[in-house]
């Protein structure tokens, strides 16, 4: 694994659903840092994710009137996605409830440079979020 820098250079990211009904900008680094994880809806979902915090994250004028969200189990993690495509561009983590789970593949803007992959072991989350760095992500 590639180790992330841990001050990196922020840009502006946009990025939307597939019909374009839900649009976002989000300052992050060119190279994500990425969340992979096996919980059961991020398996269902292949929810892979960058996670930064909320400050960070705007959600453009008339796109709250498309989302809808899922919860389920704790009912801590807010799935959102578009009610007209169905395509889920960010949600709140479980994980991290002060920040935002984006994903990199909504990115439409050409501002990513690469991506590093890391694993989250979310089937066994409560043993597993007391050795990861995961939480330290939505911290300014």
């Amino acid at each position: 694994m590639t180790a992330v820098s841990p001050d990196p250079p922020l840009v502006t990211h946009s990025g939307s659903c597939h019909c374009g009904s839900v649009q976002f900008t989000v300052l992050a680094p060119t190279t994500l840092e990425v969340w992979r994880c096996n919980c059961s809806i991020c398996t269902k979902k292949q929810n892979h994710h960058f996670i930064v915090p909320q400050s960070r994250f705007t959600l453009l004028p008339g796109s709250e009137d498309h989302l809808t969200a899922y919860t389920f189990n704790t009912g801590k993690a807010k799935h959102t996605f578009c009610r007209r495509c169905g395509v889920q561009s960010f949600y709140s983590p479980r994980s991290n409830p002060d920040g935002v789970g984006i994903m990199p593949h909504c990115i439409d803007s050409d501002t990513v440079t690469s991506i590093v992959y890391r694993d989250f072991d979310g089937q066994n989350w409560e043993k597993f979020i007391t050795t990861s760095d995961i939480r330290s992500k939505s911290k300014e």
